[in-house]
């Protein structure tokens, strides 16, 4: 499972929109989180650098609670056993180690979450895609600014991408793959 920019200080033109469409998907995602891990699953936390080139993880985590994205930073802070990948541009993929974990981890599937839909995580699934990675998308798991480009984002992923977008449900993590 890879959890694409949800820590993030949201203090940009637009961030008061996303705040508010990345609530109730943090809250979800937090709970999915817990069901994946209990299943195997390993937890990716691939987030952008914000300019911070010289920061840690635990450095990042800690700037980003000082702006408005505090209550979705505090709900999807990562534990200690998430990897935790620090990513330059938009996709997850680009400049970063992630295929080599990904190599590492032995992963076929990804399941993509996380913040914004419309541009890191339909970025991140292209490459993923580009990769032949069998690609989940939750429609319940993704926010961006706007609810619609949200929307656009998981039809072209879905269409183009061959992604699954069925809603975050720990059933599905079973069969969405096999089919």
């Amino acid at each position: 499972m890879i959890i694409i920019d949800m820590i993030n200080k949201m203090d940009f033109d637009g961030g008061e929109n996303l705040l508010e469409n990345s609530l109730p998907v943090a809250e979800r995602l937090h709970n999915f989180k817990k069901e994946v891990k209990q299943q195997g699953v390993p937890v990716i936390y691939v987030n952008d650098n914000f300019g911070l080139w010289q920061d840690n993880a635990s450095d990042l985590l800690e700037e980003c609670k000082k702006g408005i994205g505090k209550p979705v930073v505090e709900q999807m802070e990562p534990a200690e056993d998430d990897y935790f990948i620090i990513k330059p541009k938009h996709s997850g993929f680009f400049g970063t180690q992630l295929s080599i974990l990904l190599d590492h981890l032995e992963v076929k599937n990804l399941i993509l979450t996380g913040i914004a839909g419309d541009i890191c995580v339909i970025f991140t699934a292209n490459d993923a895609y580009m990769r032949e990675y069998n690609l989940w998308v939750p429609e319940d798991g993704t926010a961006s600014e706007y609810k619609e480009d949200n929307e656009n984002a998981l039809r072209i992923m879905k269409r183009s991408l061959a992604a699954r977008t069925d809603s975050m449900d720990i059933n599905h993590l079973k069969t969405i793959f096999s089919s």
